[in-house]
């Protein structure tokens, strides 16, 4: 895209707070990289400063995501809350992303209710889901990409744009650049089921059992997986749903907030992402016996969120267990990945167990056991050395320490003799290093100077 991609008007990009009882407008506010600038006549969103180049397959050239929320009238603690919309909108390319926000005050935005109505007073707004249309919006593309013909797109399939001064929506729409790069002519955005949040109710959500409506924190489902262990994801979707209902009461009711079907199969997509278990275009995977989904609901009343954990088990699926063996860890250890860089920070402490594959795994030139959790590889590695150990032989008579100044036994180790050392040397008060020797947890050191 180009240097300045700018979306331009007088209802601009997003939308910011509203006054209480007052009429939906807008007005934009300027948004660059480094710094916010009110006041000024159009939002600038600073780009790549690249010309605008469609792949072949691309269904539309720019995105743009109108994040909004709606609160609706409320009294908490015997304070009234006006009803408002806030949010702002996101335009992105070429994989970077530019927001801009703007508030409600020229008369650019609308509000139409459930039922078709329209809404003048934000402040009386009730619980439930509004269209908000926003008129006359531009966009500056700059001079790169001027007398072009682009498609502007959004990945919220709740977000349609008009040409057509709103008398007609579609999910992506072609429009024509000025020899300045700006739209020929305005365009309206239209972003559908705004939620409306009642904040004076304080209730959480609830799972229960479907079958016999008892309250539950963690569930579990049986799905037979077809020829060669394959299972699509809908399947497992339908049969949570099948199994389990969400709650959350609002005026003295119980409302259900179940997520619906598509909302589900994205939590087990994303649990099967997770466990690095591949899924195809049309949903089908080679299942394991058993693996866990996470079922996330978020409350249409008040936003509120709750998880339910759904172990998933899996009758003809394919054991995927990863064969494990228990060891100790002889020397404080950090994780590495499959390149051998540290991941992270955390450490294993000595004389720790760890679960490790049965076999170290070569990385440049080193032993590593790569960690198991759950049976499953986690990608996280361990030098062998700090659990193994390393053989090495003495070159000279040494002693056995338990401190600098302290031997650990009476034992003198022969010349020649092969000793196993764990991990790095450790500096002691005197200055000098010692290795670690003996696969337990006594305090036994010989001079690293010895090897």
């Amino acid at each position: 895209m180009k240097k300045n991609l700018r979306i331009v008007s007088a209802a601009a990009a997003a939308l910011l707070a509203v006054a209480p009882v007052a009429p939906v407008a807008a007005s934009a506010v300027s948004v660059n990289a480094a710094a916010t600038t009110t006041n000024t006549v159009y939002t600038v969103i600073n780009a790549d400063g690249t010309a605008i180049n469609t792949p072949a397959d691309a269904k539309y050239d720019v995105d743009v995501t109108p994040n909004l929320t709606a609160i609706a009238a409320s009294t908490v603690n015997g304070q009234t809350i006006n009803g408002s919309i806030t949010g702002n909108i996101t335009a992105s390319y070429n994989g970077q992303s530019y927001t801009g926000t703007l508030d409600t005050k020229n008369g650019k935005v609308s509000v139409i209710d459930s039922k078709d109505r329209p809404i003048i007073h934000f402040g009386k707004l009730a619980n439930g889901l509004y269209t908000v249309i926003v008129k006359g919006v531009s966009f500056n593309f700059g001079i790169a990409n001027a007398r072009n013909t682009i498609t502007l797109g959004s990945k919220n399939s709740n977000v349609e744009f008009s040409t057509d001064e709103g008398k007609s929506f579609a999910n992506t729409k072609k429009v024509e650049l000025s020899q300045d790069g700006t739209l020929k002519n305005p365009i309206s955005i239209k972003v559908s089921n705004v939620n409306a949040l009642d904040l004076s109710n304080a209730s959480g959500i609830n799972f229960y059992n479907a079958s016999n409506g008892s309250q539950v924190t963690k569930g579990s489902v049986n799905v037979t997986a077809g020829v060669n262990g394959r299972l699509n994801v809908s399947t497992v979707a339908s049969e949570i749903l099948k199994n389990f209902a969400a709650y959350q009461v609002s005026n003295g009711k119980a409302v259900s907030q179940m997520p619906d079907q598509k909302a589900v199969v994205a939590d087990v997509n994303a649990a099967l992402k997770a466990a690095n278990i591949p899924v195809d275009n049309a949903g089908w995977f080679a299942a394991p016996t058993s693996f866990s989904v996470n079922v996330k609901v978020t409350s249409s009343i008040n936003g509120v969120d709750a998880t339910l954990p759904v172990t998933v088990n899996v009758a003809n699926g394919k054991d995927t267990t990863v064969p494990s063996q228990s060891k100790t860890i002889m020397h404080n250890a950090y994780f590495y990945d499959k390149n051998a860089k540290r991941v992270g920070t955390d450490k294993l402490t000595r004389y720790k167990s760890v679960t490790v594959a049965m076999n170290t795994t070569t990385i440049n030139g080193k032993a590593y056991y790569e960690v198991i959790e759950n049976g499953k590889a986690t990608g996280k590695f361990i030098n062998a050395d700090n659990i193994t150990g390393t053989k090495r032989t003495l070159k000279h008579n040494a002693y056995v320490y338990k401190t600098s100044k302290k031997r650990a036994n009476k034992v003198t180790l022969k010349k020649g003799t092969e000793v196993i050392t764990y991990g790095g040397t450790y500096t002691f008060k005197n200055g000098k290093q010692y290795y670690k020797i003996g696969d337990n947890t006594e305090k036994t050191y010989v001079k690293a100077s010895n090897f």
